[in-house]
């Protein structure tokens, strides 16, 4: 029970059956809907001119008898009606997800008003098991190979580029080229540029491009014919058939420093050996496998204790919502780039309808292991301390470059504790979950044999 403008109200919330919706009732006091229209009509009393009455002096009775005090309901009803929904929220204790849609049970003169509103609202959550979930085992090993391989991209990293005299073009050589596309015999937005340096076999160009430059030398003129593929970016290119008259300027190779002490000064000035570059680099990547095989537990153990649980239909708003914020965290990191959504438009040859599509494909997702991770986290009681609201402010301040009086201001202390409860969901389901699945590498090579026999 609750009180509104000094009287008692009670509220009613009837759920629909296995339905994340349902109706409030609720009754505004004669109290706070009398005060409504006194102050309906101090508003109206300014804008009306009755004969006889200064502007603005028309009093009470008059302009009852001449109007009726019902034509001040709907004002009133509009000024009253936000705050009393709010209290017969807090009173149900519900969570909406959505505004409701409110209908006028009775607007008596003298009476209580009666209000109805049907509330789409959070989904209800029946958790299953959701610690000591079975999950693929996790490689960690860091292999002489795997050691071998990344000091090879950091050598391809320090190759220089040296001219090919008189010699044909290979796969990852790079040329210069000038270039010049058409389709149907017209040229095109972007088709063309001049001293353009491309590797070859990087796919940086449309499929076919690259292989036809393959084997010319500086100097020749080639004819490349390529098809757009049918989902280009560029709609008006896509599947269609297009001719690039190429210039061959240059040809260069890569040339390999050698695997010594002093290519390893030169990628990392804190080592003077292979060696120390060898053991730093084998260290990187154990901490790098250790991370990745942390992140596949936790996804794979939340995936599970999600599919544990059961969730009620989930209302067009929650994923609309969810939606509309991952569009906004995207164009955000892309305005961080300088890239403003206009431009980023312009440059992908996309909509924002196309980027809602894009989105929305795993809000349900989403939305539903939110839903269950809140649920665990009020399962097992789990809270945030101020002590660990405060680390967290100092690592966000930290991370995005910013004071942290003004990561408090921007984040309230109610969203910066359901982060840091969620966190701690996700650590109590990882931290319990048993790798005794076969490694995906494993249930691959299973399957091949099974499909060899």
């Amino acid at each position: 029970m609750i009180v509104i403008g000094g009287n008692e109200m009670s509220a009613k919330w009837e759920r629909d059956k296995d339905a994340a919706k349902g109706t409030l009732t609720f009754d505004i006091d004669v109290k706070t809907v009398q005060k409504g229209i006194d102050d309906a009509f101090k508003k109206t009393q300014k804008k009306i001119t009755v004969p006889g009455f200064r502007k603005g002096h028309v009093p009470r009775a008059i302009f009852n008898q001449m109007y009726g005090e019902e034509s001040l309901y709907q004002d009133a009803l509009n000024d009253v009606l936000p705050s009393a929904y709010e209290d017969a929220v807090k009173e149900t204790k519900i969570e909406p997800v959505d505004q409701p849609q409110v209908s006028i049970e009775s607007m008596e003169k003298g009476q209580p008003w009666s209000i109805k509103a049907e509330v789409a609202v959070k989904p209800e959550v029946k958790l299953g098991d959701y610690k000591g979930m079975s999950v693929p085992k996790q490689d960690t090993e860091v292999s002489d190979d795997d050691v071998n391989a990344e000091l090879e991209r950091k050598r391809q990293q320090q190759a220089e580029l040296v001219l090919k005299e008189d010699k044909p073009a290979e796969k990852g050589d790079t040329v210069v080229i000038d270039y010049e596309g058409s389709v149907d015999g017209k040229k095109f937005d972007g088709g063309s540029a001049d001293n353009y340096s491309l590797e070859l076999g990087s796919g940086s160009f449309i499929p076919g491009f690259e292989d036809q430059l393959i084997g010319h030398k500086a100097g020749d003129d080639v004819e490349v014919k390529v098809t757009f593929p049918k989902d280009y970016h560029a709609k008006n290119l896509a599947g269609k058939d297009a001719i690039f008259k190429v210039k061959m300027h240059e040809v260069k190779e890569k040339q390999l420093p050698d695997l010594d002490d002093d290519f390893a000064k030169d990628v990392d000035e804190d080592v003077d050996t292979l060696d120390e570059l060898k053991k730093k680099t084998r260290k990187q990547l154990e901490d790098n496998k250790q991370s990745a095989a942390k992140a596949a537990i936790e996804d794979a153990a939340v995936d599970a204790a999600v599919a544990n649980a059961t969730v009620q239909d989930i209302p067009q708003a929650m994923l609309d919502e969810d939606t509309n914020r991952q569009i906004q965290q995207y164009l955000a990191g892309m305005q961080q780039q300088g890239i403003n959504p206009k431009m980023y438009f312009q440059i992908t040859g996309t909509t924002e309808d196309d980027l809602k599509k894009q989105f929305s494909g795993d809000a349900a997702k989403r939305v539903k292991t939110n839903l269950v991770l809140e649920a665990i986290v009020k399962d097992a009681k789990l809270t945030a301390s101020d002590d660990e609201i405060k680390d967290e402010i100092a690592d966000l301040a930290k991370q995005f470059g910013m004071e942290k009086d003004a990561v408090e201001k921007s984040l309230s202390k109610d969203m910066l504790s359901h982060d840091i409860e969620i966190k701690k969901a996700v650590d109590l389901i990882a931290d319990s979950a048993k790798q005794d699945l076969p490694a995906e590498d494993d249930k691959k090579d299973k399957k091949a044999d099974k499909e060899a026999k």
